[in-house]
């Protein structure tokens, strides 16, 4: 009887400790709406925005010989009645934009 007790007590440890390091490493890691809202205030210094998106699942990304986890995303901007488009990448652990183009 006492070897069942410590299987579930084990057991149970062992699934709190998988809880609690998840929770700690997603703590760490910036949201991908946050990492939009980020974007946006940058983007919106330069003007208003129209639209935006965001990719939910972060990529892998090489700048510079540095590998980065990003976001990808996109605003949209009317610029005299023309909407121009920009893709943008976001460090996915500091919030940081990290390049940011606009495309066709």
């Amino acid at each position: 009887m006492n070897w069942k007790k410590i299987i579930i007590a084990a057991g149970l440890g062992a699934v709190a400790g998988l809880i609690i390091k998840e929770t700690l490493v997603d703590s760490r890691a910036v949201s991908p709406e946050k990492a939009l809202k980020a974007a946006k205030e940058t983007f919106k210094k330069q003007g208003p925005i129209s639209g935006s998106w965001i990719y939910m699942k972060p990529e892998e990304m090489v700048k510079n010989g540095l590998t980065y986890t990003v976001y990808r995303g996109g605003v949209t901007r009317n610029i005299d009645g023309d909407n121009q488009q920009y893709e943008f990448f976001v460090d996915a652990e500091t919030g940081t934009v990290l390049d940011a183009a606009q495309s066709a």
